[in-house]
């Protein structure tokens, strides 16, 4: 058995009032296969483009492991030169991972290659992120900080990307305190003896290719796997609901820093109870 997944719908263009009304308001995933094609980005964005204007840039890297309680929040696990690491990407498959990096500061020059699409969203200039990953490298299962509207654009190759609403958290094994669902829950082949609570989720899943976009809308879960080695590019709205704003204020000012002193008090303990709370809450709902 597999996860109940849905295609995600697909459009090759879109309004701006068509987005707005059909997907930002009903806060419904869409995928725009082609707001891209006439950005500069489009026909330079690869790779070796990256280890062209980047190389020099150290970057710092993510892996798949379990949260520690001697890592602190989002906390690189190994760096690298952005050189050295594209090597490594088309090289072989790896695990590493560069996560919400803030590369347009760092190399401005890429800002001339894209365009903030007008569409429907207030847009925050100041968040362009970039996202690499290695062929079959995986982001875990989880929801944003900010509870922010996304738009993920993906480039070089394919990606992976499976969608639950807000409203499946319950089925999803969620960690207390956290943003992420269990980790040893294998999204691409689920073990539903141990994680029985998973058959009842419903989701949603695309494939990106070079220059699509996926939106995906506040609080979405979110797990991706690149299927081929690749980069991609968020670019964020706040949340439009005032609920969402505050969850959002909650995560960054409260949950966060309690987190982060909880680690440090109870060591490893604190992590071992959060992963054992996420079965007994999410047990419930059997």
């Amino acid at each position: 058995m597999s996860l109940a997944l849905t295609e995600i719908e697909r459009v090759k263009t879109i309004s701006k009032e068509e987005f707005y009304t059909n997907y930002v308001k009903k806060q419904k995933p869409v995928v725009v296969e082609q707001l891209t094609q006439d950005w500069p980005a489009f026909e330079k964005w690869n790779l070796e483009y990256m280890k062209q204007v980047a190389g020099d840039k150290i970057v710092p890297l993510y892996d798949d492991r379990p949260v520690s309680h001697k890592d602190g929040f989002n906390e690189a696990h190994a760096k690298m030169k952005m050189s050295d690491y594209v090597d490594l990407l088309q090289a072989k498959p790896t695990n590493y991972r560069i996560f919400l990096y803030n590369l347009m500061s760092e190399v401005p020059v890429l800002k001339d290659d894209f365009k903030w699409p007008n569409i429907g969203l207030r847009l925050v200039k100041q968040l362009p992120m970039l996202f690499f990953g290695g062929e079959n490298s995986k982001v875990f299962m989880h929801y944003d900080i900010d509870y922010s509207n996304i738009l993920h654009f993906h480039f070089h190759g394919k990606k992976r990307c499976v969608l639950f609403a807000p409203t499946e958290t319950p089925y999803l094994y969620k960690v207390p305190h956290a943003l992420i669902s269990r980790e040893d829950i294998d999204f691409d082949n689920p073990d539903f003896q141990k994680w029985p609570a998973l058959q009842k989720a419903k989701g949603l899943v695309t494939e990106l290719n070079h220059g699509e976009m996926l939106y995906m809308p506040e609080g979405y879960w979110h797990y991706m796997k690149y299927v081929t080695p690749g980069f991609s590019m968020s670019l964020r709205a706040f949340p439009r609901q005032i609920g969402n704003l505050s969850k959002a204020a909650y995560n960054v000012f409260i949950m966060r820093n309690f987190d982060n002193v909880m680690r440090k008090w109870k060591g490893q303990k604190w992590i071992d109870y959060k992963n054992e709370k996420a079965i007994t809450n999410t047990n419930k709902y059997l």
